[in-house]
């Protein structure tokens, strides 16, 4: 009798943190959007479009970052202050406190 065939399982995405450069599966990120309008926002859902980076949820990634410029390089924009803010604001609302 014939084999059954072989069940294809989907590849699991992998992103790296911008700031310490750990490789995971998608789900253990956030994602940062560079908008049309140029601001920088989190994306919980990684939906959005515009250009993306992942940070990892330890706070250091975060602090570094937002404060060292590797978010800036990554999404090739410069983050203006409320942008910074507001991203502060989202991590601290998911338990990230850089």
């Amino acid at each position: 009798m014939g084999e059954a065939p072989a069940v294809r399982t989907r590849p699991v995405p992998q992103r790296t943190c911008v700031a310490c450069g750990r490789v995971s599966s998608k789900r253990e990120f956030v994602r940062i959007v560079r908008t049309a309008e140029g601001s920088v926002v989190a994306d919980p859902t990684g939906k959005k479009p515009g250009r993306g980076a992942y940070l990892c949820l330890q706070p250091a990634c975060w602090d570094q970052a937002i404060k060292k410029g590797r978010l800036e390089r990554s999404l090739k924009v410069r983050i203006l202050p409320a942008d910074a803010d507001g991203l502060r604001g989202f991590a601290s609302q998911i338990g990230v406190t850089p």
